[in-house]
């Protein structure tokens, strides 16, 4: 598991171009922001693809093998296709004690503050790939709230894109 984030003071920032009526420098200090979180995120699986886990200890990739994911290993992450469970975030903070160790916060919608910030899990095995969790139905709903303990309102309000039915 992973916390990173580029955003801190990111929001001062805006909040000063925005007083001086900046809009460009307030997208530009936002999109930078981002785009850093990212590349942070990146560089530290290679670190830990390379170095710290070592499974690829010899890998030399280019920018362009990066951009269509030529290594081992994944970095999935809450929301996104393949985990569209928001609320596993919870369960991660907890884990890595994120807010102590980062400094990165969850809202109550589960987003991370500062907004400039990417988390997820690594995963090594070579055959390991990305994928998209398809339209899930009622039973798998049911049986999945059993499992986390958790009511069904509950996990269709965090997995309402995914369903299958209308909750």
């Amino acid at each position: 598991m992973f916390a990173v984030s580029a955003g801190f003071g990111v929001t001062e920032l805006c909040e000063k171009y925005k007083s001086e009526m900046d809009d460009y420098n307030m997208i530009m200090v936002k999109a930078l922001a981002d785009r850093l979180a990212e590349a942070f995120a990146e560089e530290l699986h290679m670190q830990v693809r390379q170095e710290l886990w070592g499974y690829a200890p010899n890998e030399h990739l280019q920018t362009e093998d990066l951009l269509r994911i030529k290594y081992d290993g994944i970095r999935p992450a809450p929301g996104y296709p393949s985990q569209p469970d928001h609320q596993e975030k919870i369960t991660m903070w907890k884990l890595m004690d994120s807010v102590a160790q980062t400094g990165i916060e969850l809202t109550e919608s589960l987003a991370m503050s500062p907004a400039a910030s990417v988390s997820g899990l690594y995963f090594a095995h070579p055959d390991s790939s990305y994928f998209a969790v398809g339209k899930i139905q009622k039973d798998q709903v049911d049986d999945y709230a059993s499992r986390k303990g958790e009511a069904v309102e509950t996990v269709e309000k965090w997995l309402g894109p995914n369903l299958a039915y209308d909750a």
